[in-house]
């Protein structure tokens, strides 16, 4: 029989981090309508620097000008919030059921609330400087070369703690059992969230970044939770619970975008809870929407470059979808589907293998 108090843990402060971010939005959203804090030009280049024709045609598109970016801080706000409640419990009402309910931990959520924070934090630099206009590169914002620098900086940071703090330095594969990496566990830690931040490319149809990362944080907890990281598990449950009081705001019409200051973090922390729940092999599966989306641009771009033509009619996958004229509900709630489909093959293999 489950325990009554663990469940209490992991399923409490996530409701607790879903109406915090519920109550806070208002009053957001009012700040980022007051001061027109969206992109004030409409995106028209790819990533490779080329003119992009069809998807600033989409629908999903053209609010981009009217609708505000920073739509994360609502996310990574809330679970701040909700870790600040619970750890200090403890330190203002001392008892037993205080203590245990406190799911900050060194040894299994420090890493990952912090990751979250920097990681957001940096983002939301991004943010600004898309909305008033100063960034100097194609999209604006940061420089695509210096957020990768930046995710690889975090990744090795990640990985030191790891290596140095954790005595961390395999992955394991299932039905295979551990595989010893030494050093290179370190760049292997950096490639897995460099891939994982590849996948912020999501984040371009309303409600479907939201959605689909929610069902990855909610099963990172089923998995923590049947392993007793109780702790991880509470810490996912949260971010998901924020991530649930963002859809609610996000779904079409959009009040505002998740934008980088939401995908940053929660990539880069997403790597961080499947390493320290040894699950780096079924994340693949549990993220498959995020490498969809990073996969489609790459063969999209090298079908252009070796090819000379497009595979795709646009590329991230979701706007192929668009362009053959899917409606975007549609194409975002058949994500959904897929998603948790996905995950619950990935929270198979990593309980089972």
């Amino acid at each position: 029989m489950i325990e009554i108090l663990p469940v209490v843990k992991v399923m409490v402060p996530g409701a607790v981090a879903f109406f915090i971010g519920i109550a806070a939005t208002p009053f957001l959203t009012h700040y980022l309508y007051k001061y027109k804090l969206w992109r004030k030009d409409q995106k028209t280049k790819t990533i490779s620097g080329e003119d992009a024709r069809i998807v600033p045609t989409l629908a999903s598109q053209q609010q981009e000008t009217k609708v505000p970016r920073m739509g994360g801080i609502v996310i990574w706000a809330s679970v701040a919030i909700t870790v600040f409640l619970f750890w200090s419990l403890k330190e203002v009402f001392p008892s037993e059921a205080a203590e245990k309910l406190n799911f900050l931990s060194r040894n299994q959520t420090w890493l990952p609330f912090f990751t979250l924070i920097a990681a957001s934090l940096v983002g939301l630099v991004d943010d600004v400087l898309v909305v008033t206009g100063k960034g100097r590169h194609v999209g604006g914002g940061l420089p695509l070369r210096m957020r990768i620098m930046i995710v690889l900086l975090i990744g090795a940071i990640g990985a030191w703690w790891f290596f140095t703090k954790l005595g961390v330095s395999g992955v394991m594969i299932p039905f295979a059992g551990e595989v010893s990496l030494g050093l290179l566990f370190i760049p292997l830690f950096m490639t897995v969230m460099l891939a994982l931040f590849s996948g912020s490319i999501i984040d371009g149809i309303d409600g479907l970044a939201g959605g689909v990362l929610a069902i990855m944080f909610a099963a990172f907890a089923g998995i923590a939770f049947f392993q007793n990281q109780i702790d991880i598990a509470a810490f996912s449950t949260v971010v998901a619970g924020g991530l649930l009081a963002f859809l609610w705001f996000n779904i079409p019409p959009a009040r505002f975008y998740m934008s980088e200051t939401g995908m940053l973090g929660l990539t880069t922390t997403l790597t961080v809870i499947a390493f320290l729940t040894d699950a780096v092999v079924p994340l693949f599966l549990i993220a498959f929407p995020l490498f969809a989306a990073s996969g489609s641009n790459i063969i999209q771009l090298i079908s252009k470059k070796y090819f000379g033509r497009k595979l795709l009619r646009a590329a991230p996958i979701h706007h192929h979808f668009e362009a053959l004229g899917w409606p975007p509900y549609k194409i975002v709630m058949r994500f959904w589907v897929l998603g948790a489909i996905f995950a619950l093959l990935g929270m198979v293999l990593a309980l089972v293998g």
